[in-house]
């Protein structure tokens, strides 16, 4: 059974009346198009396109709050890459040429015609396809892609998503504004952080420091440093680590994880450039340029009132979005062999043999600590290799236990909401058994004992539900 969504990212529905919402939403899933997500309050738009960055936009314009016109506007200016379709019920020839001269890539009259809504949205879809392989063309012709991939070189990658990345790195890298990298635990944020600084032509150097748990007293003193005396045990002047990344970067790592006092601090020396080391009543100017990166959603954080939105703003002038490994498995190939070298040099040992079996099975893991998840595993295996081949029970009991710590979690959180949408009608118990099946086989490449492990049987029980199937 599939659960792809079509498009890849989602198309935004924007109106405040749930009749329309619905509608909509049907025509487009009864046209195949079952990634779709509705907002009927217009005041959330603009985080929700930043969160999501949806395929295509379709904008009501009379609204409370915050009418379509200057959602448009934004939307327009801030993320020109996003067809927005008007949907109104306005049949005024001003209002539509108005709509389409602010950025409008269609406008269409309510009651929405089921054909010509399809056909303007799957238009649309294929106008930022256009758009974003002109863009990555322009790159190329340029050479600009190929001018700067060595300062990417530890960073083991074959993805056109990463290449993507690089490329919008690179050209961000010479400038001083800040940049904010988001990304799951284990992605190379710091990668990405460490190779944007050494683009950058700075002279200075490139310093880290986790964030995390540090309190308003620790965080001021490790930043900005003190000066004699200024508290009990202060003996002599010290230098904070802004003064040490001084015409280079400070990297900020788990941004989102900072308190309130210090984040306001913090602004003011993106706000200002400048900084008071503790104990001192004169400010000092910063020639750092500020990299933060963070695994939280910091909209989901500044709607809480958790992270200040000035902060936010001030950090995200650039913005780089990592992939987790489930998103990018053709590398696994590649960062397996990388790892399988490092940890062979590691241990004296020689590189082993990988399993045939060894990719099909990786590829039915989410991996939910991504690449680092794999280097241990990885690294774990070859410790325990004695034959010149890598043993695949190792991958195999570290699948199991994840799994299992996974469905513990889930009996302890029970909701509402499946991760999947069943058909209508139902299928039989038979029919939904056989599809779950197939489904398994086609991701494990038909090896039988790895499509057994992900669902939870025997290989001797799928073998003779196979059996069976095949006398019937």
């Amino acid at each position: 059974m599939s659960t792809t969504k079509y498009p890849k990212n989602p198309i935004l529905i924007v109106d405040d009346e749930e009749s329309i919402l619905l509608s909509i939403d049907t025509i487009l899933q009864l046209g195949g198009m079952n990634n779709v997500v509705t907002c009927n309050d217009s005041r959330q738009v603009m985080s929700l396109v930043e969160k999501i960055q949806p395929e295509t936009i379709l904008l009501d314009l009379n609204m409370p709050h915050v009418n379509g016109e200057d959602i448009l506007d934004k939307v327009s200016a801030q993320h020109p890459e996003i067809p927005v379709i008007i949907i109104t019920g306005r049949i005024d020839a001003d209002t539509a040429v108005t709509c389409i001269k602010s950025g409008a890539f269609d406008y269409i009259v309510k009651p929405v015609d089921e054909n010509r809504l399809l056909a303007s949205v799957k238009k649309s879809m294929q106008y930022r396809e256009l758009h974003q392989e002109n863009q990555v063309l322009k790159k190329q012709l340029t050479g600009e892609q190929e001018g700067h991939l060595e300062a990417f070189i530890q960073i083991i990658t074959n993805s056109p998503k990463m290449l993507m990345i690089f490329n919008y790195a690179a050209s961000i890298a010479v400038t001083s504004q800040p940049v904010l990298i988001r990304g799951e635990t284990g992605t190379g944020k710091e990668l990405i952080a460490r190779a944007i600084h050494n683009l950058s032509g700075l002279p200075g150097e490139f310093v880290a420091i986790n964030v995390a748990g540090l309190d308003d007293n620790v965080f001021s003193d490790t930043l900005f440093g003190h000066v004699k005396g200024a508290f009990t045990g202060a003996e002599s002047d010290r230098s904070g680590l802004i003064e040490r990344a001084a015409e280079g970067t400070l990297f900020l790592d788990e941004i989102g994880d900072l308190n309130a006092g210090s984040q306001i601090k913090l602004l003011r020396l993106l706000q200002e450039k400048e900084y008071m080391p503790i104990g001192q009543d004169e400010h000092r100017k910063s020639s750092a340029r500020i990299i933060a990166s963070t695994h939280v959603d910091l909209w989901d954080l500044q709607n809480r009132d958790l992270f200040r939105q000035d902060l936010h703003y001030r950090l995200r002038t650039h913005r780089i979005m990592l992939p987790p490994l489930r998103d990018r498995k053709e590398d696994l190939g590649l960062l397996a062999s990388h790892f399988a070298r490092e940890a062979s040099a590691t241990l004296d040992r020689a590189a082993p043999q990988f399993p045939k079996e060894l990719l099909p099975l990786l590829n039915t893991y989410n991996f939910p600590g991504n690449i680092r998840e794999l280097q241990a595993m990885v690294f774990d295996a070859i410790a325990q290799n004695s034959n010149g081949m890598l043993p695949l029970t190792t991958f195999r009991a570290h699948i199991a236990r994840t799994r299992q710590l996974e469905q513990n979690q889930n009996n302890h959180h029970t909701t509402t909401t499946l991760p999947f949408t069943f058909a209508d009608p139902l299928p039989t118990i038979k029919e939904a058994t056989r599809m779950l099946i197939e489904e398994a086989l086609q991701r494990a490449e038909n090896n039988q004992s790895i499509a057994a492990s992900m669902l939870g049987i025997s290989q001797q029980a799928l073998s003779k539900r196979l059996k069976s199937w095949e006398k019937n």
